[in-house]
């Protein structure tokens, strides 16, 4: 025996529970991005990439595509893209192609 519950809400935006969990992202023209630099443990130069606001996957598959085109490695942290060493202009320079909105930020 199945368990149907059925819910009424007067609320005019009120949503299905199927469209729960699909957060619309702002499209990367509408995004601003910050590209820092930061010392981690040990004195290393890191590329922190700051602003971008997509699914984690997503994510994850862009800071794929920096550390391949930088030719080093990285991590995604907190919502941010971490790229070992000082590649910002690089960065910046692919993250324009894709419709960014890139600024350097720091020294």
């Amino acid at each position: 025996m199945k368990n149907h519950s059925f819910v009424y809400s007067t609320d005019p935006d009120y949503s299905d529970s199927a469209e729960k969990g699909k957060v619309q992202y702002p499209k990367s023209n509408e995004q601003h991005i910050r590209i820092h630099l930061d010392r981690k443990g040990g004195g290393k130069i890191v590329s922190v990439i700051k602003g971008i606001k997509m699914g984690t996957l997503e994510l994850k598959q862009l800071a794929k595509e920096l550390k391949s085109k930088c030719g080093v490695g990285g991590t995604v942290k907190d919502g941010n893209v971490l790229i070992q060493g000082n590649h910002r202009e690089k960065i910046q320079l692919i993250l324009i192609q894709k419709g960014f909105n890139v600024k350097l930020s720091g020294g």
